[in-house]
């Protein structure tokens, strides 16, 4: 019975590392500053790394625990290799191709623009050394990115390969260096992995157009209006005003119609949803792209809704201010007169104000919501309370300041200078449209048509009736 217990018996004493399996030995080619921050996060995680360089003598500082030897010796110690070289440079890997047979090469390349080589880095990595197994990964992360560890950003890694062996290989490594790995399929898809760090802001190009473009139109419109209006109809000069004045003009605006437009294809895709009579058929592509940077949208909104403020804040300091406020003060002491104090005015003015703080603080909720930092660690019913319900809040408050704002002025001839409506009408068209279409649809009618379609329902099609009929 007692050599029984003592069998089946776990030593609590710590077991020695002697008895420790060896750990694995990789390999990288290259010791500039993607090659020394790859093998500092490798080191960290646990694996023991060499280093094969063209100069093993003086290839400048390694992390520490690394050595380097040549090309050949560095091929023949490891399984799994990191080239980390650019392509000009592969033309010593044709004589290692004994060395590297049945082995995994990581092409970590880029190039320095777009369609520099007829086929991708790691296709012709693959044809240069037939019997490797070539896998591309890494490409989409910086040297800051690989020494400073994974973040909300950056903390994936897409990796593509012929060989689903060789992509295990190096998705377990990605994973234990703790990145999220992606596979994109076979190595066909390098090309597309290696253009992808060369794009500048894709994801933001239609929110920036939008953004010039609007900014062009309201600012060309304003100094029109007010600038040349006032020269041609008045005779005066007050192109100084262009850049406070009307810069503060133009910035609510494009703001209040790009956070608008952020909920606008909400709306449209609950149309067509509504009108299709269910969820599983495709949107539009141009509306896939509209609603895919809704993001971008809402923080140039904020950008600009923020300069606004910060442009309000500036008012009191102006020359031009401080000179028109101490030339009425003058006025009245000299003629001997006040002016009554007007209650209404006191209300607009103040809800004016209090509207505007308001949607501010309400827009930074939305902005910081949207980090990835505080989005990761809040849920998806909170996730959309903030962005789809306090949005629409938002977008009511900021869309009634502009109506403070404009109060009874459509009333006044003098305000269409030229026939032309005032700046803030304008920008007034998207968001009321956008709010008066979403209380329709929170009508009780529709609002429990729509959630039945979003919950998997589907309105009978009478042709596949006929179609049933006619076949039976």
């Amino acid at each position: 019975m007692s050599e029984k217990v003592k069998a089946a018996s776990v030593p609590l004493c710590p077991v020695s590392s002697e008895d420790d399996p060896e750990q694995e030995l990789l390999c990288i080619f290259g010791t500039g500053d993607l090659g020394r921050s790859l093998g500092q996060r490798l080191i960290q995680a646990g694996y023991r790394l060499v280093y094969g360089s063209r100069r093993p003598h003086s290839c400048g500082p390694l992390p520490p625990g690394t050595q380097a030897t040549s090309h050949e010796a560095a091929a023949q110690s490891a399984q799994l290799i990191f080239l980390c070289v650019h392509r000009e440079h592969y033309d010593f890997l044709e004589s290692l191709t004994p060395q590297l047979k049945g082995k995994v090469v990581v092409d970590v390349s880029n190039n320095l623009k777009r369609d520099l080589y007829p086929e991708a880095n790691a296709e012709h990595l693959q044809r240069l050394i037939p019997g490797a197994h070539v896998v591309k990964a890494f490409n989409t992360l910086s040297a800051w990115a690989l020494q400073n560890g994974p973040s909300d950003a950056n903390r994936q890694v897409y990796l593509c390969g012929n060989r689903t062996e060789a992509k295990q290989a190096v998705a377990e490594t990605a994973t234990k260096l703790g990145f999220t790995v992606v596979d994109r399929g076979s190595l066909s898809a390098a090309r597309e992995l290696e253009d992808s760090p060369l794009q500048l802001f894709p994801d933001w190009r239609l929110p920036m157009r939008l953004t010039v473009g609007l900014t062009a139109f309201f600012f060309l419109y304003v100094v029109i209006r007010d600038v040349i209006y006032a020269y041609v109809e008045q005779r005066k000069d007050i192109s100084f005003r262009i850049m406070v004045s009307l810069a503060n003009k133009v910035f609510p605006i494009v703001s209040l119609i790009m956070l608008s437009l952020c909920y606008l294809p909400g709306i449209m895709a609950a149309c067509l949803q509504l009108s299709r009579g269910t969820k599983y058929k495709r949107f539009p592509d141009w509306l896939d792209r509209w609603m895919l940077c809704r993001k971008q949208l809402g923080l140039v909104s904020l950008a600009f809704a923020s300069l606004h403020v910060l442009y309000t804040l500036i008012i009191p300091i102006r020359y031009y201010v401080r000179y028109r406020l101490a030339a009425i003060t003058i006025s009245q002491i000299r003629e001997n007169k006040t002016t009554a104090f007007d209650t209404t005015m006191a209300w607009r003015t103040d809800s004016y104000y209090s509207m505007g703080v308001l949607g501010f603080g309400l827009f930074l909720l939305l902005g910081i919501s949207s980090l990835p930092s505080v989005s990761n660690i809040l849920s998806w019913r909170e996730f959309s309370f903030i962005q789809s319900k306090l949005g629409y809040l938002t977008l009511f408050i900021c869309t009634f300041h502009t109506y403070l704002y404009g109060w009874d002025k459509f009333l006044h001839l003098a305000s269409y200078k030229w026939f032309t409506p005032p700046s803030y009408m304008l920008c007034l068209i998207v968001p009321s449209a956008v709010l008066l279409l979403k209380m329709l649809l929170l009508l009780p009618c529709v609002d429990k048509r729509l959630t039945r379609i979003r919950q998997g329902w589907e309105r009978a099609d009478p042709e596949d009736g006929t179609r049933k009929s006619l076949l039976t």
